[in-house]
């Protein structure tokens, strides 16, 4: 596993070259075996506090750079994704516990969001205004300075990338702290490829470390604007603290996804997309699908297809097994997980397939009979669980996908029309009609409402320019102009 990635970063953090961070090193685990693949050094507040005044000195030339320059990084840094793609999904698989087809999605994204950021330093950033004064005057979009990326270890290549390559691409500096349990192949792996791709130095720096690191990337004066993807819980102190501060924040945050299964679908597909939408990656994304709700009318016949499919999904070690299903992230994740099965279980609920499983690894699980205060329907777990629900009429599937608060992705499956009444009727960030909850592209707006977000959105030019720059008014007379004192 090492040729691109090299052995340098080994107990080092990246500052712009690799160098020994002062907190504590720790080991890089292999979630689904325990097996040591390596040791990161860790970052302190002082490293990252020190970090941010480099990066403030090399933004400054970095935003007189001009945009074909910045360009031809980010093309660059697209190509390497591809070119080196073996190698960096293999430590997706192992690092993250990804199944081979998952860790080739996120580099297949990394390259297309290098690609269409690419495209942004030569987007028009600005408007030319009316004036009631005889001048011209302008508004123009400026970098913000220096981002902090906060990322997390679910889908870590893609959830860093979405903020670090626009954000660089319009002229800003970056300080990345990857979650420190995918360290590698979503904080070594960038730092790699910018690199060679050309990024000058201290540009980005890419910081691992604990709590007192996170606070830093918040607070370090030199930082304007923050991107944080991650649990609501986490979001609202980032927030909390950004706001005290006077600074920008953008929060892309957990969700309790609905899919709703419409009178007349057809349950075979149907079943098949929830299975996609609770089990991809064992269930750990923030657009998971966490609740199903079907129309009473096939209830049971989509309960016995969903459990159908989970008793056949092969579960083990994605690495050196052809299987559908890896290991939980860590052990406080999955004690996570199972506490809420055995939890729901003991409120009511019925366990038609699954259950707490053993080791590293939790089965995907259906579970039914749920009152609306099971914490199987009002948690986001984050694991392998498919809890389903009947209703009746659209105007009760609506309620109960807004009694959740949460407002990230729903999908829909079923009659169009339908899909597109229920739709008008929710408070979502997206809607997917025919299709399940976990969807996304590079050029898309992305976000949420309610406790998923606040309303910022990652991907496309407008949301991206949004995100990362400032606005600057910009006036011009033909001669100074007269003042009456």
């Amino acid at each position: 596993m090492a040729d691109f990635l090299g052995t340098d970063w080994h107990e080092k953090i990246f500052t712009g070259t690799w160098t020994a961070g002062s907190g504590d090193s720790y080991d890089v685990i292999e979630p689904a075996t325990g097996e040591t693949l390596g040791r990161l050094g860790a970052a302190s507040a002082d490293d990252v506090n020190a970090a941010a005044t480099r990066a403030a000195a090399a933004q400054r030339q970095w935003a007189r750079t001009t945009p074909a320059d910045r360009a031809a990084v980010l093309r660059r840094a697209g190509a390497l994704w591809a070119e080196h793609a073996d190698e960096l999904s293999s430590w997706i698989v192992r690092e993250a516990g990804s199944i081979p087809a998952k860790a080739a999605l996120e580099i297949a994204s990394a390259e297309a969001i290098c690609f269409e950021s690419a495209a942004l330093p030569s987007h028009p950033k600005g408007q030319v205004l009316t004036s009631n004064e005889p001048r011209w005057s302008f508004a123009r979009r400026v970098p913000a300075g220096v981002v902090s990326v906060i990322a997390p270890f679910n889908f870590p290549l893609i959830l860093g990338m979405r903020s670090v390559a626009p954000a660089l691409a319009l002229g800003n500096a970056v300080l990345l702290k990857p979650d420190p349990r995918t360290a590698v192949c979503a904080g070594v792996s960038i730092a790699k490829v910018f690199a060679e791709a050309g990024l000058p130095e201290g540009l980005l720096q890419v910081l691992p470390g604990g709590l007192d690191a996170g606070e830093a990337v918040v607070a370090a004066p030199e930082v304007s604007v923050i991107s944080f993807t991650g649990s609501t819980g986490a979001g609202r102190k980032v927030g909390e603290a950004a706001g005290r501060l006077l600074k920008r924040c953008h929060l892309e945050l957990g969700g309790n996804n609905a899919l709703v299964v419409l009178p007349g679908a057809d349950v075979g597909p149907a079943t098949s997309a929830g299975a996609f939408g609770s089990w991809m990656h064992q269930g750990q994304i923030c657009m998971t699908t966490g609740r199903h709700l079907v129309h009473e009318s096939i209830f049971d016949e989509y309960v016995e297809g969903l459990a159908e499919r989970a008793r056949n999904l092969p579960v083990g070690n994605p690495a050196t097994e052809d299987v559908a299903i890896g290991p939980i992230i860590d052990e406080k994740q999955r004690t996570h997980v199972r506490d809420i099965i055995d939890k729901a279980t003991a409120d009511g609920a019925r366990l038609v397939a699954g259950g707490v499983g053993e080791g590293a690894f939790v089965p995907p699980t259906v579970l039914t009979d749920l009152s609306p205060s099971n914490p199987a329907w009002t948690t986001e777990i984050f694991g392998p669980v498919a809890p389903v629900a009947r209703f009746s009429t659209l105007e009760e599937a609506a309620e109960m996908v807004n009694a959740s608060e949460y407002g990230l992705s729903l999908g829909i499956l079923g009659d169009v029309g339908s899909a597109m009444e229920l739709a008008d009727l929710v408070d979502t960030g997206k809607v997917h009609i025919n299709e399940q909850t976990v969807s996304d592209e590079a050029n898309v707006p992305f976000g949420g409402m309610k406790d998923s977000g606040n309303g910022s959105r990652f991907g496309g030019a407008d949301a991206n320019i949004e995100a990362f720059t400032e606005t600057q008014w910009v006036t011009m007379r033909s001669t100074i102009a007269p003042y009456p004192f």
